[in-house]
């Protein structure tokens, strides 16, 4: 008879549909993203979306998060790891309970966690282990919670393995984009924008393994900042683009942060706050107020440099590789700031620029979306990964598995 553990995995694999939730927070550290899918098939062969609810942190929470990010104080990222994660299994409640979907129905979490250190290998390097190269990542939200308090297995810490055959652990998405969002015919582009931009690049009728990714550079991270730094913490974003729309961008401030030169690095590359968080806003803020730049003009030339970092990397990386780009498929929280996305067709013109809700993917959902198929993945015993992508060595399954 097999031992309990191993009949579920046998009952997953063996059922013709199952519910999924997939949690995620990114690096604008803003809240819990949950979403409910259901999913057909192995690879899965279709996504059906039934609810997706955001649970804002506390502003406690939020502060301990960025504070973490940068004095790296073990005490506050000992207990933050737990309140994280009762705050992933409220999110995950929330959303069974939204779809109107009991928790006993669903058989899988997948959990992103939220990342609070990101030490990517700078290019392609040898993957055997070394103390010296000081690489690793560190996503928390304790997965032992979340599945002690749902009731439902956890698959949990998927940039690891990554990152242990070589990669950048990120992007970890572009598998996903490919399954949804491919085209026979049309050469895409799937921008998400959030607290980090990044690109997945779907070559016209390509294979999985013809399709590459990498970070931009900063997506949301710098406008909110500023907009924190700007109102005391009143507002902590740039609420439909109104402060960037009421400023004139600063052509002397955005040329000095397009010379960054991490916007130059060629891929596999990722980043995160690391290197555009409050160390770069702060010196970009210094050099504002040493020119005198109002506070709109300041939050207006941040998010053109979000835009033209992102259309910067497509001219330099992308098009000499694939040629004409038909389509670009945008997500995140940066579709729904309008100057953000003014800026962007502007400067892309006359690609098209789409939002992925056009294509029946909830913009603000997708990166959740994304890790409830990539748990799925790790269950089936499937790879998650793209070397392509990553810079990884080789194809892996991804994530850890945690039993409730």
């Amino acid at each position: 008879m097999l031992p309990k553990a191993w009949r579920w995995l046998a009952d997953y694999a063996a059922a013709k549909e199952r519910w999924v939730i997939g949690l995620m927070s990114g690096t604008s550290a803003d809240g819990v993203d949950a979403v409910l899918v259901r999913l057909f098939g192995q690879r899965p062969d279709r996504v059906e979306t039934i609810a997706f609810t955001t649970l804002p942190y506390p502003a406690a929470i939020r502060d301990a998060v960025l504070r973490v990010s940068h004095d790296g104080d073990v005490a506050t990222l000992c207990w933050l790891h737990f309140a994280l994660g009762e705050l992933f299994a409220e999110a995950a409640q929330k959303v069974a309970q939204q779809g109107g979907v009991p928790l006993k129905q669903v058989a899988l979490i997948g959990s992103h966690g939220q990342t609070v250190r990101h030490l990517p290998p700078s290019g392609r390097k040898n993957h055997k282990a070394s103390w010296r190269r000081k690489v690793g990542t560190l996503q928390i939200a304790s997965p032992a919670v979340i599945a002690f308090r749902t009731g439902i297995a956890v698959i949990s810490d998927f940039r690891a393995k990554d990152m242990a055959a070589g990669g950048q652990g990120a992007p970890l998405v572009p598998l996903v984009d490919w399954l949804l969002l491919r085209h026979r015919h049309k050469t895409r582009l799937a921008l998400n924008i959030g607290g980090i931009a990044n690109l997945t690049v779907l070559p016209a009728g390509a294979s999985a393994q013809k399709v590459f990714a990498f970070d931009t550079g900063p997506g949301n991270m710098l406008i909110d900042g500023a907009m924190r730094h700007f109102t005391g913490g009143a507002q902590t974003c740039d609420w439909d683009g109104a402060w960037a729309r009421q400023g004139t961008v600063q052509r002397r401030l955005l040329h000095q942060l397009m010379r960054h030169p991490f916007l130059r690095q060629r891929p596999p590359k990722s980043t995160g706050r690391e290197m555009f968080g409050e160390g770069f806003l702060r010196k970009a803020l210094a050099q504002a107020a040493a020119w005198r730049l109002t506070p709109h003009d300041v939050v207006a030339t941040l998010t053109a440099f979000t835009a033209e970092s992102i259309a910067d990397a497509i001219q330099r990386f992308v098009v000499p590789k694939v040629g004409k780009v038909d389509e670009v498929i945008v997500s995140g929280g940066g579709a729904n700031n309008p100057t953000l996305m003014a800026m962007l067709r502007e400067r892309l013109s006359p690609i098209a620029i789409r939002r992925s809700d056009e294509l029946g993917i909830n913009a603000d959902a997708k990166e959740a979306i994304a890790f409830a198929i990539l748990a799925h993945r790790t269950v089936m015993g499937l790879t998650g990964n793209l070397p392509s992508a990553t810079g990884a060595s080789t194809p892996v399954i991804l994530g850890s598995l945690t039993l409730p």
